[in-house]
């Protein structure tokens, strides 16, 4: 029985996680959750998985779920914490084996690093985590000698299709993207759209964030430089292909024109199964590929200038130091004011460029330099923000 911390279990992928982990009865014990401000998700989660820890956002959440508990706990002994502090002894609970990290935003990444530190195995769907900071968690991955395995579909598909060949056998990582909701929205019109439209995604039910990253393709710009640190790949060898069934997750392209791709339905729950029992393949638990609804698999190119995201994702990395850790904070404020309507969908973009070409060239060699550089990157994203609305 593989025994796990949760970071981030009351979001979409730690909901998903749990679901999995009921799905495979005996496989895995639950002994530490961290969760949000959902004090009566959270109590679910404790009566029905009794770890011996959990943290909640805040203070006064955790007050909170000890009142809602006191019924609940069947006399089992729980602490219960709050904060980053809390967080972080979830990660490097002794007891837990692989962490999982689903915690959305920079919050996570203290935690992430710390499980690292103290041995974990790592399954992430944090992608703040290597944007932020791929360079530092990934120095800490070797040199602790641990396995981060890669829970978002696009990079779980790519951790599957290498298992065919050698790394230096591979001539490059596609990453396929749906288009998200205005891949068909000429570009003069995206000055227009609403936030409602831009979380109207196709395929995935995802967070308000991801899923508007998702209309922008900065989610595949993240994507491009999660690929580079997870799989040690030049960023030239990293492609981008709109594939609006989102049935195909990514594809690996090996130097003798063979192509090996990674098929399945858009259920969250096979890239988690796939990243919670690796090396192991273990019947389903329940997610299935609908062939009889599948007719066709289109594809196509990237509109050159439509999705300046994307663009600016790719610049970051090739520049470097902490371009990639601005991108990811700019890219969180410019995300939030467009879904106040205090900014135009164009917007984002331009405040990201506009950090980015302010912020100062330095280089990122602790978790520390990366909360500096993030917090900088956040007020001068504020700043542009407000000019733009102004």
């Amino acid at each position: 029985m593989k025994r796990i911390s949760i970071l981030g279990s009351t979001g979409s992928i730690g909901r998903q996680c749990l679901d999995v982990v009921e799905s495979l009865s005996g496989r895995f014990q639950v002994v530490g959750l961290a969760a949000g401000s959902n004090v009566a998700l959270a109590a679910e989660q404790v009566a029905r998985h009794h770890p011996s820890i959990v943290s909640m956002a805040t203070e006064s959440a955790a007050r909170e779920l000890c009142g809602a508990l006191k019924s609940r706990t069947n006399g089992h002994t729980l602490e219960i914490l709050f904060g980053a502090e809390g967080i972080e002894r979830v990660a490097t609970l002794p007891e837990a084996e692989t962490v999982v990290s689903a915690a959305v935003g920079v919050v996570g990444l203290g935690a992430t690093y710390q499980a690292i530190e103290h041995g974990k195995n790592i399954a992430l769907a944090n992608k703040e985590v290597l944007v932020a900071a791929g360079e530092v968690v990934m120095a800490a991955v070797r040199r602790r000698g641990v396995a981060l395995l890669p829970v978002d579909s696009e990079h779980n598909a790519i951790h599957q299709c290498l298992r065919a060949g050698e790394q230096r056998e591979v001539k490059r990582l596609v990453l396929t993207a749906s288009g998200g909701p205005f891949r068909e929205t000429p570009a003069a019109q995206l000055a227009k759209v609403t936030p409602e439209q831009a979380l109207a995604h196709p395929n995935w039910k995802m967070g308000r964030r991801i899923t508007a990253d998702s209309a922008t393709l900065m989610n595949k710009g993240f994507e491009v430089i999660e690929a580079r640190w997870l799989f040690g790949m030049e960023l030239e060898k990293i492609h981008v292909l709109i594939h609006p069934q989102s049935t195909i997750h990514s594809m690996v392209e090996f130097v003798d024109g063979s192509i090996v791709a990674q098929m399945g339905p858009t259920d969250m729950r096979m890239p988690i199964q796939y990243a919670l029992t690796f090396p192991e393949r273990v019947p389903s638990n329940g997610c299935a590929l609908d062939w009889g609804a599948l007719r066709q698999l289109d594809f196509e190119q990237v509109p050159p200038g439509k999705f300046p995201c994307l663009e600016l994702a790719r610049e970051a990395l090739r520049k470097g130091g902490a371009l990639p850790c601005a991108l990811n904070a700019a890219d969180e404020i410019a995300v939030a004011a467009f879904l106040e309507r205090r900014l135009p969908f164009p917007g984002i973009a331009r405040v990201i460029e506009r950090v980015l070409e302010r912020m100062p060239r330095t280089a990122l060699r602790t978790v520390d330099d990366v909360l500096a550089a993030d917090s900088e990157a956040r007020r001068l994203a504020r700043e542009e923000a407000t000019r733009q609305k102004g």
